[in-house]
């Protein structure tokens, strides 16, 4: 069955750069980022790596734990890491976990029941499905999925605008309109009635439509 945003994040426990891992345990009552990757030295997942290390700092301000996955054992991962640092000027600063049974992948609804139960053998071009996003809440449910082709980078920039619309959205009664950014005005959420919204929003709101209520953005804490 395909995981849908708050399905239950598949819980597993696995090897990983850092040690092994029960993923719940690890997750605790903090927001998760699950990156997967179809093999290493892959030529787009290396860029995405290096990037992801720069930008952990401003995932750690928010309490946002990553962690990568590639279907290779843990032990090829540390040569990888050492391309990573070198061609991108940063290594993994987070755990990889290797998934060389594909059990994670196939928990995950990435690979299919016959894919087997080894990653020996197996392409990049095999694995292509491996290469989603997932934004997994303290609840230990999937907030959003996203998933992307071998030859489209993945734009992490915008997995972070959409961490800080979770967790506004997730503290307020709020939607976040196209194109949102942490400190634009923000939508009030259908299921607000106008009685509570005037609770909750005694100044008012702007309101083009009905349907449509506009008040500035909470402060983000």
């Amino acid at each position: 069955m395909s995981l849908r945003i708050n399905d239950l994040a598949p819980d597993f426990t696995a090897e990983t750069t850092q040690g092994p891992i029960s993923f719940h345990e690890w997750l605790g009552k903090d927001w998760g980022i699950l990156f997967s990757h179809p093999k290493d030295y892959t030529p787009v997942c290396t860029t995405e790596l290096g990037y992801m290390a720069r930008l952990k700092p401003e995932f750690d301000k928010r309490g946002v734990k990553i962690i990568g996955l590639s279907v290779d054992p843990v032990d090829k991962h540390a040569g990888w890491a050492r391309d990573i640092a070198e061609t991108q000027g940063m290594a993994p600063n987070f755990p990889m976990i290797g998934d060389p049974t594909l059990a994670v992948s196939k928990a995950y609804d990435m690979l299919p029941a016959a894919a087997g139960d080894t990653s020996d053998g197996r392409t990049a071009a095999d694995n292509q499905t491996v290469r989603n996003v997932y934004v997994i809440g303290p609840d230990k449910k999937i907030k959003l999925v996203i998933a992307y082709p071998m030859t489209t980078g993945r734009n992490f920039d915008e997995v972070l605008r959409v961490v800080d619309s979770l967790q506004l959205t997730a503290k307020h009664r709020l939607a976040t309109p196209v194109n949102w950014k942490p400190g634009d005005d923000v939508i009030i959420a259908g299921s607000v009635s106008n009685d509570e919204a005037k609770q909750l929003y005694p100044q008012g709101w702007k309101e083009p439509k009905p349907y449509i209520r506009i008040v500035p953005q909470p402060v983000l804490t």
